[in-house]
């Protein structure tokens, strides 16, 4: 074994920093030495005490996840778990850049011992997650965090894949955030485990308590999952500020989890999961074929002019692309 997968392995925090920063390097030789390091961490062999519970959390700007991820982070903290944070960013559609502020706004959090924050920009990706979110989750895990809390850009419904690199996925809402027909809207509403309705507090509870209840009914018209136990999915509040509610999410969350792990489901989601990552990988590195590959390079910018000089059709221009990508 490495000696940097062993720091690693060791729950070194500098050595974990930098093997994330690793991984999402995008320079070749960077990846190669990624690639032997997830490869060396899985070699290790199978390790059930670092499989940690990863929760998703994803919910529309203001709504207060980091204040939540923070007290409830420190919540878990105070239990004598290691808490990891995974927290993405949006990046710049023009300049590319993210601000990564996470770590301000969640100081106390960040000055725990047993807490680790990583901001992360999203690089434009869609999902709401960054591409290598899925390899950081696994760092953090040999590094033997319990608890990993990866937040969302949050953008909105369109932040589909969370679900598909966490446990459980937690969606929050703001009090007078929708009604009965925006709740059984599909998209995420539909793969959320809990909507918790945050800021549940001072003159907002009264209006957080309807939508609590607004958004209870509508789950209530949602289709009942196989991974499902009875009452769930559900609609709770909580107030981060005040730190109330958090005790009974938590609680819930584990209830879940427990169900899920019973029932077999967890480890089937868990490899559907890893399923879905490889199909991912192999369909990114066809992209960057497009790029790389001279010839093909060559193809894909001659079908393009093709096509904006009109001389082609975007579906005839890609046929061509597609046929070059075989020989």
């Amino acid at each position: 074994m490495t000696e940097r997968a062993q720091s690693v392995l060791n729950g070194n925090r500098r050595a974990l920093a930098r093997a994330i920063t690793l991984i999402e390097s995008a320079k070749p030789s960077h990846r190669v030495e990624a690639l032997a390091l997830l490869d060396a961490l899985r070699a290790a062999g199978p390790q059930p005490a670092r499989q940690a519970l990863r929760i998703g959390l994803s919910g529309t700007p203001g709504v207060g996840k980091s204040t939540f991820i923070e007290s409830f982070g420190m919540m878990l903290v105070g239990q004598g778990l290691r808490v990891a944070v995974l927290a993405v960013d949006p990046s710049s559609t023009r300049s590319g850049g993210s601000i990564l502020g996470d770590k301000t706004r969640m100081n106390l959090l960040a000055r725990e011992a047993n807490a680790y924050i990583r901001p992360t920009p999203s690089s434009n990706r869609l999902g709401g997650v960054a591409r290598r979110t899925r390899e950081a989750t696994i760092l953090c895990e040999a590094a033997g965090f319990d608890i990993i809390l990866i937040e969302t850009v949050g953008v909105g419904q369109s932040e589909t894949m969370v679900a598909g690199i966490s446990d459980v996925f937690l969606l929050l809402m703001a009090p007078a955030g929708g009604d009965e027909l925006q709740g059984v809207k599909r998209g995420i509403m539909e793969i959320a485990d809990m909507i918790v309705v945050n800021k549940a507090d001072g003159d907002l509870k009264p209006a957080a308590t309807r939508t609590c209840a607004d958004y209870a009914g509508a789950l209530m018209l949602l289709r009942k999952r196989e991974q499902d136990p009875e009452g769930f999915p559900k609609a709770m509040l909580a107030s981060a500020i005040e730190e109330n509610g958090l005790d009974a999410i938590w609680a819930e969350v584990q209830a879940l989890i427990a169900w899920r792990k019973s029932a077999g489901i967890w480890q089937k989601n868990r490899t559907a999961q890893a399923a879905a990552w490889f199909r991912e990988e192999v369909e990114a590195g066809l992209l960057a074929r497009l790029t790389e590959d001279f010839t093909l390079k060559s193809a894909f910018e001659r079908e393009m002019d093709a096509v904006q000089r009109g001389e082609s059709t975007p579906s005839a221009a890609a046929a061509t692309v597609l046929g070059a990508l075989k020989d």
